[in-house]
C-alpha cells in the first residue's frame, strides 16, 4: 500500500507495474530498464518512513564539542582607558602605515635579507615562535643555562628573535600572516606580554588583507580579550606594557570594526 505521501507526490518516472509486481524477485538482476524501475519504486515503498541509528557512545571520540565564545572584551579599571581622540589618532597612524606596506611591498620584497635571516618552513611552528620571540623568550631565561652575563649580545637575533622588518614581512602572502598571527596569538593566551610580541603583532595586523576571513575574525578577537584580561590586573597606569595592550585593542576594535570589544572612555 502506497503511504499518503507517496500518493501526494509527483511521478518524476511514472512506470506501468502491470501485474505480478507482488512476486517480483528483489533478489535477482533485472531483465530490462522497465523491471529495473519496479524493482526501485518496490525497494522503495518497504523503506520505513523514519529510521533510527544506533549508535554506540563508546565509539565517539571526545572533545568533539567545540565552544565559541563570542565575549566582549573586559572593561578596562578605572584611568587606564584611553581616550577617544587617542584611539581615533592610532587608528589614523595604523591607516598610513597599511597604505605605506601596500605601496612599497614590491620594493622591499626585492630586497635580499642577510645571510643570518633564515625564516623556517611552513609548517615549522615552534621554528616560527623561535625566529619572531627569539630563544630567550620563547624557551624561557633559563633555558639556555647561561647568566645574563653570558648572554650573547643582543644583537644576536637567534636570542632575542628578529625584528618584524619590511624587508622580511614584505615577503608574506596572507596564508603566512594568518597562520603567523594565530600561532603567536595562542602563544600568548598562556604567556605574559612581552615587547617582541607586540611589534610582530602590529607588524602582522597591518598586513592582514581586509575584508577579513572568518579564522581572522576569530583570531584577533581572541588577541584583543587576552590583552583586556592582562590590563584588568595591572596595578599602576605606569606600566611599560599598557600602552601596547591598548594600542592592540583599539586596532582590533576600531579599524577592524569589531566594535563591540571597543574601548568606551569614562
Amino acid at each position: 500500500m502506497k503511504s499518503d505521501v507517496e500518493e501526494l507526490m509527483p511521478r518524476l518516472l511514472p512506470v506501468d507495474c502491470g501485474e505480478g509486481t507482488e512476486n517480483l524477485d528483489l533478489s535477482g538482476p533485472p531483465r530490462n530498464p522497465q523491471e529495473y524501475l519496479r524493482q526501485v519504486q518496490l525497494e522503495a515503498s518497504l523503506c520505513p518512513d523514519v529510521v533510527v541509528a544506533q549508535i554506540d557512545p563508546k565509539k565517539l571520540k571526545k572533545k568533539q564539542t567545540v565552544n565559541a565564545s563570542v565575549a566582549g572584551c573586559l572593561a578596562a579599571p578605572v584611568g587606564f582607558c584611553p581616550s577617544l581622540s587617542w584611539q581615533q589618532h592610532q587608528v589614523s597612524n595604523f591607516s598610513d602605515v597599511r597604505q605605506s606596506i601596500t605601496k612599497n611591498r614590491t620594493h622591499w620584497s626585492n630586497h635580499i635579507l642577510d645571510d643570518n635571516v633564515q625564516m623556517p618552513k611552513l609548517t615549522d611552528e615552534e621554528g616560527w615562535k623561535r625566529f619572531c620571540l627569539g630563544e630567550k623568550t620563547y624557551l624561557g631565561p633559563s633555558s639556555s643555562g647561561l647568566t645574563e652575563a653570558d648572554q650573547e649580545p643582543a644583537l644576536d637575533y637567534s636570542k632575542v628573535g628578529f625584528p618584524p622588518l619590511l624587508s622580511i614581512v614584505s615577503r608574506f602572502n596572507q596564508s603566512l600572516v594568518l597562520m603567523l598571527l594565530d600561532i603567536l596569538i595562542s602563544w600568548f593566551e598562556e604567556r605574559e606580554f612581552v615587547p617582541q610580541l607586540g611589534r610582530w603583532l602590529y607588524a602582522l595586523l597591518a598586513c592582514l588583507e581586509k575584508p577579513l576571513l572568518p579564522e581572522a575574525h576569530s583570531s584577533i578577537r581572541q588577541l584583543a580579550r587576552r590583552c583586556a584580561q592582562l590590563r584588568s590586573t595591572m596595578n599602576s597606569q605606569e606600566d611599560e606594557n599598557l600602552p601596547a595592550l591598548n594600542l592592540l585593542i583599539c586596532l582590533v576594535a576600531r579599524y577592524f570594526e569589531q566594535v563591540d570589544l571597543a574601548d568606551q572612555p569614562e
